[in-house]
């Protein structure tokens, strides 16, 4: 029997195992790997802390998404090895693999800003997490003015739009609570706008001029002073809050970094428009741990799903491989 092995249950890896089980026959099984049962809906984090969504609505089981005939195993991966064609666990062996889609992710790490995670929760906040976008909600209810800064720290990062998008929301919260007034709302980012492409930035860029928060660009942070309330840059600049709202840098797994097989951050670096690493014609990748250049979405990955079906069937069958990525996300 030939083996496909799947690494990661997320958005990216559940879809490329049900696509793949409904068109691969039984001489194929396919083995998906995740360290956990728990799916989280992570665009609802966003909302979780104004109380739009309730924390409970944004997580489910992963095997209630994932189709019968399915080998899902719940495990730590320690080590993936290309060259040998397998993957390695913590407690449940090795799997070897004809073909191997890796689909593993990426997360916040605060601790690579000095500073930031000895004073995380101590009036610096986050809600690219789960734990941490309630312990968000909890603050903004207790916040009853002052000085609002949101932050991101460098890219890339999940959902590029989603910092703007919760200054948005924190200006809507704090006019329903009554104290627009009395709160100053900044937005400083590494970008040299408001976004990343010219007519969205203008668009946006107005929107912030009429809600009232400034923008500050090109700052790159440097360190977070929690005691005294301020963000550095490299260059010296400082910026003091009250509070701080954190994008901290995001990371690939780090299973990736000490398999050697990912650069210094854990994105795997891959060809972005086949998305397989060079000189591996069995191995795919797809989703937020890549280092592609586009935004780390699920809707990237769904569309990159599409050219990675398409291909895999090709490859197996001996065909050409047509499919191409271009980036999209909508």
């Amino acid at each position: 029997m030939k083996k496909l092995v799947i690494l990661g249950a997320g958005s990216g890896g559940t879809m490329m195992a049900n696509k793949m089980r409904r068109d691969l026959d039984d001489d194929w099984s396919i083995t998906l790997i995740d360290r956990d049962n728990v799916h989280y809906y992570q665009p609802g984090y966003l909302f979780v802390p104004f109380g739009i969504n309730k924390a409970k609505e944004i997580r489910r089981s992963r095997r209630e998404f994932i189709k019968p005939g399915i080998d899902f195993v719940i495990t730590e991966l320690t080590n993936v090895d290309w060259n040998k064609q397998e993957v390695t666990t913590a407690t449940e062996g090795i799997f070897k693999y004809d073909i191997l889609i890796m689909s593993t992710g990426c997360d916040i790490r605060p601790e690579e800003v000095e500073g930031l995670q000895e004073g995380w929760g101590k009036d610096i906040y986050g809600y690219y997490r789960f734990n941490d976008c309630q312990e968000l909600g909890k603050a903004l209810k207790n916040f009853k003015g002052g000085k609002m800064v949101v932050n991101i720290a460098e890219m890339p990062i999940k959902c590029p739009v989603a910092p703007l998008e919760f200054a948005f929301l924190a200006d809507w919260h704090f006019h329903e609570r009554g104290i627009r007034d009395d709160v100053e709302i900044e937005f400083v980012t590494p970008l040299a706008g408001a976004f990343t492409k010219p007519v969205a930035t203008r668009v946006l860029t107005e929107a912030c001029v009429e809600k009232n928060i400034k923008i500050t660009p090109n700052f790159s942070l440097g360190s977070v002073d929690h005691k005294r309330k301020v963000i550095a840059a490299y260059d010296g600049t400082e910026i003091n809050y009250d509070m701080l709202v954190s994008i901290p840098p995001n990371f690939g797994a780090q299973v990736m970094i000490d398999s050697g097989i990912s650069d210094p951050m854990g994105f795997i670096p891959v060809d972005k428009h086949t998305l397989q690493p060079q000189g591996y014609d069995n191995v795919w990748v797809l989703g937020d741990g890549t280092n592609v250049p586009t935004s780390k979405a699920g809707a990237v990955a769904h569309f990159q799903g599409d050219v990675l079906h398409e291909n895999i069937l090709a490859y197996i069958s001996g065909g050409e491989q047509h499919a191409r990525s271009d980036g999209h996300a909508v």
